[in-house]
């Protein structure tokens, strides 16, 4: 795990979200649609023509996109969520998980008087401690 990694949660989940509100768009209205030209040769010559019809290609490229997404969140989360410490654990969830700022974390944690506290002392010590900062 990398704090790259840990960043990315909240973005991910964006598209996550995004990815399947295009997927069910793609079942359930004409977005799913997709058209390709072939040469029709029925009169003697060669004609161009329209086929129209489900673009199961871009469905399955956005599935497969989707499922990636989906299993590196899932593995950002379980990370997160085997951290020994509870305090720790609670200030990971909070910042990485659900995007609350400092402050916030601080409020919750009953740190409302040192709201750095939650970064520097427990969050910065935990990702020296495995390596990672």
């Amino acid at each position: 795990m990398t704090v790259k990694r840990l960043e990315s949660y909240q973005r991910l989940m964006q598209e996550i979200i995004i990815l399947r509100c295009e997927l069910n768009e793609m079942n359930t209205t004409d977005a799913g649609l997709g058209s390709s030209v072939i040469k029709d040769y029925s009169k003697g010559f060669e004609r161009p023509q329209a086929v129209v019809g489900f673009d199961g290609e871009r469905y399955r490229r956005k599935r497969r996109l989707l499922d990636k997404k989906e299993a590196e969140a899932a593995e950002i989360k379980n990370w997160v969520e085997a951290i020994e410490d509870t305090v720790t654990r609670k200030v990971f969830e909070y910042y990485y998980l659900d995007g609350l700022p400092w402050k916030e974390i601080a409020k919750r944690l009953g740190y409302r008087d040192n709201p750095d506290y939650p970064r520097l002392m427990i969050r910065d010590t935990y990702l020296k401690k495995m390596g990672m900062k």
